[in-house]
Order: structure tokens, then C-alpha cells, then sequence
């Protein structure tokens, strides 16, 4: 009997949750596939890619200006040691071995400050670019959010902190992946930004001009 209450109970209790999942219009998109696919994310990896090839070439430029500093220093070395040199002549050679060494430090710093500033700025503007990207898809899936009027939408390509998938499972028919790629992949196609800029210009101008008596 008490087994029988306790499945009346748990059924009773389930239905409320049931009829309002089903009342609910869920959708899914990958995330991670629509940054990939978008056309402006190769652009910025190509951006990116050039930023990082012309700093790889300043390094060099700096770190053989380094070594060609290194050489001329060694050189002047050998020549000290050279047992006919006269002594104002070492004198000389030292006073400008000294200079030389004098430079190389300077140069070891600023190829270290070099190296760090290019890095961070590196860092600052892939995430500039990425964040600008994620924006813009997340604009384009909630524009489809509201023209559907979805009540929740899960992002598929989201993992644990356990590595799982956090969404295990969801109907095919459910997610518009392919409809935010071709969405943001469509010629001509003005992002939220450029939009509200032309709105608010076109506002503007009205209030700006003189009222007709």
C-alpha cells in the first residue's frame, strides 16, 4: 500500500514538470562551430597571424643586431690579449670594449621589454577580436531567439568542468547552427553595431534641423 502511495505521489508531482517542459520551446547551437565557420574569425586569424610573423621578424632583426654586438666584443678581446699591442693602444680598445658591453646590456633589456609588450599586445588584440566575434554571434542567436520566440536556448558545444558534455542530448530538429552561420556569412550583412549607428544618425538629424513654422 505504501509502496503504491509513494508512486501515486511521485507521478502527481512529476506532471507539473512535464506539461511545463513541454511547453517550453527550446533550441541549440554549437557555439564553438559557428566561431569557426564565421568568415571574420579567419580574417582575424589571419590579422593575427601577420601581427605575430612581423614581431617574429623585429625580434630577429634585434637578436642578430645582438649577436653582431657579441662578435664585436669578443673580437676586441682577442685583440687586448695580443701580447704586441702598446699600451695606450689597449687602453683604447679596452675604453671601447667597455662601451660596447655598456651597450649590450641596453640591448638585452630593451629585447626583453620588446618581447613582453609584444606579447601582451598580441594577447589584448586576439581577445579584442574574439570578444568582438562572440558579440556578434550572440546577436545573430538572439535575433533568432525572438523572431521564434524561444524560451531556452542551450549552447551544445559547452563542456563540464568534468569534461562532459553539458548537454547530453538534444532533437536535431532543435538546433539552428547552420541558420546563424549563413546569417552571419551573408554578404552584406550589417552587425548590431553598424546598425544602431545608422539608426542613431538618422534620428539625430531630424531633431538637428529647424522645425517648419
Amino acid at each position: 500500500m505504501k509502496k503504491i502511495l509513494f508512486a501515486a505521489l511521485a507521478a502527481t508531482l512529476a506532471l507539473p514538470a512535464a506539461g511545463f517542459a513541454q511547453g517550453l520551446k527550446i533550441g541549440t547551437v554549437d557555439m564553438n562551430r559557428a566561431f569557426k565557420e564565421y568568415t571574420k574569425t579567419k580574417d582575424a586569424e589571419a590579422k593575427i597571424n601577420d601581427a605575430k610573423n612581423a614581431a617574429k621578424k623585429e625580434y630577429d632583426d634585434r637578436a642578430d643586431a645582438y649577436k653582431k654586438a657579441l662578435d664585436e666584443v669578443n673580437k676586441l678581446n682577442q685583440q687586448l690579449d695580443a701580447p704586441a699591442l702598446s699600451a695606450d693602444a689597449k687602453t683604447q680598445k679596452a675604453k671601447e670594449r667597455d662601451e660596447k658591453i655598456a651597450n649590450i646590456k641596453n640591448m638585452e633589456r630593451e629585447i626583453n621589454e620588446f618581447r613582453q609588450t609584444r606579447e601582451r599586445q598580441l594577447q589584448e588584440q586576439a581577445l579584442r577580436m574574439r570578444e568582438g566575434i562572440v558579440k556578434e554571434i550572440t546577436d545573430v542567436v538572439n535575433e533568432r531567439v525572438k523572431a521564434n520566440s524561444l524560451d531556452i536556448v542551450f549552447d551544445r558545444s559547452g563542456m563540464s568542468l568534468n569534461g562532459v558534455p553539458l548537454l547530453m542530448y538534444a532533437r536535431d530538429n532543435w538546433d539552428f547552427t547552420n541558420d546563424v552561420i549563413a546569417t552571419l556569412n551573408k554578404p552584406g550583412r550589417a552587425t548590431t553595431s553598424e546598425r544602431s549607428t545608422t539608426t542613431t544618425g538618422t534620428s539625430a538629424s531630424p531633431a538637428g534641423s529647424p522645425k517648419k513654422p
